[in-house]
């Protein structure tokens, strides 16, 4: 069963719109809209609001394949993607035209954007999403995610997850990211009302809604639940709070102490996970009997999924049915997929005498910020080129900072941060600025990342 089927055989699902109070049946957005019945791309810069549900199920009920990007993505990151992948549709709520497509009124809320001159490239049948590998970065790379990918995923985290039939839910997490899919996924199949809104937990917006509609969970990366331990969330129970999730790195111990008083105190559960885009989300869970005693721990692999320790890199490697078909970094990407169950995760990890499952450092030039992956690389690249071609080496400091070196004393710290803040949506107060006289280098000459890492 696809999972569209498997969300409409959840008849007594609703979805409300937090901005007005109107819920909507998932049997009205049944062929809601007028899709075309044929193969292609289209682009959903998805806002976590309800016209971008109402699109993200009307094409997962489709032949077409779904490219799920930020409504955020800066405008030229936007430009320079359609002009690559000539996508059939777009939806951008943000954008009442865009050069070369026409405007389809499909209804007051929702405005489709059709290509007037059609795409001619084939792509696999078993690719239904397209997800980035980097976030605000506008990589034209994606993860080729089948449905089977993602309904092997949602099953896997509902083995676990003690979803409910009547379960508020609101989208805290954007859709966008994996972790905010999945949780989108799997409530769509078993909870009973999800809340469409784009504040966060940071905003107070977000917490009138959640007392408002009785919401039933939360989910958020490490920072999310620093900030909410630092504005004293768990001196108070929430009454219709029954459990929250968390993905994105490790809980510092402090951090873990205070959530297990909370749930212990106010009778709550919590959950956290390891997992990746490349897995359509999730690889292992930590019960949270385990959050004390196995503190640092990943935990252990979900149902269907196993782990393995290569012997010479220590490189953590997964193997599942939830694993993706490979990456595009064109249109003539899309015509193949890769069947394997095997992923290569780019983290060193380790494995204790009971199983569990820790992670010691990277192998690939990734950060988690935020719980926002970025490829550093790219990073680099982006604010070379707005820095008329400057020399910048960027780093990572355990997944809570961007450290960005410089060999220009004339360089100044603000003009680097309102880079990023402008271009990728990073926080100010997340990057930390180094000048260094002359940049490290390794013996054959490359950027000496270690030996940076050694004098943040």
């Amino acid at each position: 069963m696809s999972l569209y089927d498997l969300i409409q055989k959840n008849s007594n699902l609703f979805f409300i719109d937090a901005q007005t109070g109107h819920a909507v049946s998932i049997k009205s957005f049944h062929q809601s809209l007028p899709i075309d019945d044929r193969q292609g791309l289209v682009f959903i810069y998805n806002d976590n609001l309800i016209g971008s549900v109402e699109v993200l199920l009307n094409f997962m009920n489709s032949r077409f394949t779904i490219v799920l990007l930020s409504a955020q993505l800066h405008p030229s990151f936007k430009q320079n993607l359609e002009a690559l992948y000539t996508p059939y549709y777009i939806y951008d709520p943000g954008r009442t035209a865009i050069f070369g497509y026409n405007t389809i009124a499909t209804s007051l809320s929702i405005q489709l954007m059709k290509r007037k001159t059609l795409p001619e490239y084939y792509i696999h049948s078993n690719i239904k999403m397209l997800l980035s590998t980097s976030g605000t970065t506008g990589s034209p790379k994606f993860v080729k995610l089948s449905d089977d990918n993602l309904v092997q995923n949602a099953w896997s985290i509902l083995d676990y997850m003690p979803i409910q039939s009547d379960d508020v839910v609101p989208l805290n997490v954007p859709v966008v990211f994996v972790y905010g899919l999945s949780i989108f996924t799997t409530n769509c199949m078993a909870a009973g009302t999800i809340v469409c809104t784009n504040n966060d937990m940071l905003q107070p917006a977000f917490w009138s809604d959640f007392t408002k509609y009785n919401c039933s969970t939360i989910g958020g990366v490490p920072y999310v639940y620093e900030m909410l331990h630092r504005i004293g969330f768990f001196r108070k129970n929430h009454p219709s709070l029954r459990y929250m999730t968390q993905t994105g790195g490790i809980l510092n111990q402090a951090l873990r102490n205070e959530i297990v008083k909370y749930i212990s105190t106010y009778n709550k559960q919590f959950f956290a996970q390891y997992g990746q885009t490349e897995a359509a989300g999730r690889m292992a869970y930590l019960p949270q009997e385990d959050l004390l005693t196995k503190a640092a721990s990943i935990g252990q692999p979900i149902k269907n999924g196993r782990f393995e320790i290569d012997e010479q890199t220590s490189e953590l490697i997964y193997y599942g049915p939830n694993v993706f078909g490979g990456y595009a970094n064109t249109p003539d990407d899309l015509s193949s997929w890769h069947e394997t169950n095997k992923l290569y995760t780019g983290d060193v990890a380790r494995q204790d005498e009971d199983g569990y499952y820790y992670i010691t450092g990277r192998i690939k030039r990734i950060i988690k910020l935020f719980g926002t992956r970025l490829n550093l690389d790219e990073v680099e690249l982006i604010l070379k080129n707005a820095l008329g071609g400057q020399t910048v080496v960027c780093t990572g400091i355990n997944d809570k900072y961007l450290l960005v070196s410089h060999v220009n004393d004339q360089l100044e710290e603000a003009t680097i941060k309102k880079v990023l803040q402008e271009k990728l949506q990073i926080n100010p107060v997340s990057v930390q600025v180094k000048y260094i006289p002359t940049m490290p280098l390794t013996p054959n000459g490359k950027i000496d990342y270690s030996t940076l890492m050694m004098h943040a």
